[in-house]
């Protein structure tokens, strides 16, 4: 399958929607709660799992024979690469980052550690094995016209709702200050997307220090 921005942008959502049912099972399952774990108040869109998806097709898109020691490796230390980039891009532009390693054994900065860096590794060997070759599969079902068309509705749609998110919490750190709503928009935003709303998609977040 040759790859292009519709493809790798349908990947992107597949992980994100991926992403979002794996993290949620697993804070059910292991805390008995239910968390959304999406990055965007509107969706279920994990997008760090979307771009985790992205960056491993394009790490692995032109060894496609290749072994399983080796797809360890690859997605060993591009695995590690891209979550410390990741995690510390969210805390320079977002203000938090959305996991924090600091309490594990052989971390860096609390932003990777070895058992997670592990876990890229085996997902490396998944992602050539099984992952990559289904969602192969899946894509090349697609009307290329259609698909294409979608996508940038989809697009628009994601920038549309980054930005909601964004005023979302912005009026969240007002509204705990104690600033009232200036207008219809911000009085919309305290009964919908509110700060037990988003403390619910956000629990790393400490409201107090931001």
């Amino acid at each position: 399958m040759k790859i292009n921005v519709v493809k790798l942008f349908y990947i992107f959502i597949i992980g994100s929607l991926v992403g979002w049912v794996v993290e949620g099972l697993y804070t059910l399952i292991v805390f008995h709660e239910l968390v959304n774990h999406s990055a965007v108040v509107i969706g279920p869109f994990d997008m760090a799992y979307g771009i985790c998806f992205v960056a491993l097709t394009l790490l692995f898109y032109k060894f496609k024979n290749i072994n399983i020691f080796k797809a360890f490796i690859v997605g060993f230390i591009g695995g590690t690469v891209l979550e410390y980039i990741m995690s510390l891009g969210m805390e320079i532009f977002l203000g938090f980052t959305a996991w924090d390693y600091s309490t594990y054994p052989l971390n860096i900065n609390g932003r990777v550690c070895l058992i997670y860096s592990v876990f890229w590794g085996l997902l490396g060997i998944s992602w050539v094995k099984i992952v990559y070759p289904l969602i192969q599969k899946l894509l090349n079902k697609f009307n290329y016209k259609i698909a294409t068309r979608v996508a940038i509705i989809l697009f628009v749609f994601l920038v549309f709702d980054v930005m909601l998110t964004i005023q979302a919490r912005e009026r969240a750190r007002q509204l705990l200050k104690g600033i009232e709503p200036k207008n219809k928009f911000e009085e919309f935003l305290d009964k919908t997307f509110n700060y037990d709303y988003l403390k619910n998609m956000y629990n790393n977040i400490d409201w107090g220090k931001e």
